[in-house]
């Protein structure tokens, strides 16, 4: 199976899957976990690749592997998963986000955003979010113009922030999110389960870099029959 250029390889896209159902509580502490063949059948993969997921579930303290016995969750406060700031889930919890760029443009920044960064153009960033292939939101977010000068759709990673450490040498370390109401925008897709217009919890999220600038805004509307906003408190 071909993979688009941004997505996680396969094994990493089931570890997180894994750790999101733990956060969710959908995988508990002492969990056993099905035999691999029949984890593996039902994920729809390869014994190798299950296997490799699990091999990362344990080397990050998640999982116990007891020789005859089987598969253990061990679950722990901070999963170190690479959606950690990633707060929409589904309505049962979980739920691998994936993402679908809709198009992506370099241009003025628009004088209704908070301000942030020190360009006046930003990249200007539209995608359809899903989780476990369910349609959950849709994304405009703003980087701003001085990190790079341009941005190519196929080089962005299903996780933005992986793609921003890993290719800018930008990490996204502090973030605010501001949650209210809003109306899906003109540009979501007919895949987006509520019409262009209708209101729809919305997140205003400012983030900040590892200077402590402001080096990114972002707006997610979601569609509330699919997904929940979560925060867990520690």
């Amino acid at each position: 199976m071909t993979q688009p250029k941004g997505s996680l390889p396969i094994y990493l896209q089931i570890t997180e899957l894994l750790v999101r159902d733990i956060a969710a509580g959908r995988l508990i502490d002492g969990e056993r976990l099905p035999p691999e063949r029949e984890m593996a059948q039902e994920l729809g993969i390869a014994v190798g690749t299950l296997r490799k997921a699990l091999s990362e579930l344990q080397a990050r303290g998640l999982l116990e592997r007891i020789q005859g016995s089987g598969n253990y969750i061990h679950a722990v406060s901070d999963p170190k998963s690479l959606y950690a700031m990633f707060r929409l889930e589904l309505l049962g919890g979980g739920g691998l986000p994936t993402a679908d760029v809709l198009s992506v443009t370099r241009m003025a920044k628009p004088d209704d955003l908070p301000a942030f960064g020190s360009s006046a153009e930003g990249h200007r960033i539209r995608r359809l979010r899903r989780l476990s292939g369910k349609v959950a939101a849709v994304e405009e977010i703003w980087l701003d113009g001085s990190y790079v000068e341009r941005i190519e759709p196929e080089d962005l990673s299903e996780s933005l922030y992986l793609y921003y450490r890993t290719r800018l040498g930008l990490w996204i370390t502090r973030a605010e999110d501001q949650v209210g109401l809003d109306h899906v925008p003109d540009f979501a897709p007919a895949l987006f389960g509520q019409p262009i217009g209708a209101p729809v919890p919305h997140i205003l999220r400012i983030s900040q870099a590892q200077d402590g600038t402001r080096a990114e805004v972002s707006r997610t509307w979601f569609d509330h029959t699919v997904a929940r906003y979560v925060a867990r408190l520690k």
